[in-house]
């Protein structure tokens, strides 16, 4: 498949985006996200390894509709609030807010 990115043309296969991303260890994820294989890389990565581009020369938009066009699951960003919190009760918020945690 044809696409653009960072106004260069590019020949993407998604056999071809597999076997270049074999062997690259993933970065955190903190914003958004292919699934290439078993893994899960972010999408600056996988435009960095794919282009050899520097990450600032391309959005993320370019790579995740090129990715999405060849068959990858992208995901968008995840929300910072959806890590799972322990919900603390009226005693332990207060607690909290004085300094002294008080242990479940």
């Amino acid at each position: 498949m044809r696409c653009v990115i960072a106004r260069f043309p590019f020949d993407l296969t998604k056999s071809g985006v597999l076997e270049s991303m074999k062997g690259i260890k993933p970065e955190e994820v903190l914003g958004e996200s292919v699934i290439i294989g078993r893994r899960t890389y972010p999408v600056k990565q996988v435009g960095q390894v794919l282009t050899r581009q520097d990450r600032r020369d391309f959005s993320a938009g370019e790579v995740l509709r090129a990715m999405t066009q060849l068959g990858f699951t992208c995901r968008g960003s995840v929300p910072r609030t959806a890590v799972a919190t322990r919900v603390l009760s009226p005693l332990q918020r207060a607690s909290a807010m004085l300094g002294t945690p008080v242990s479940a």
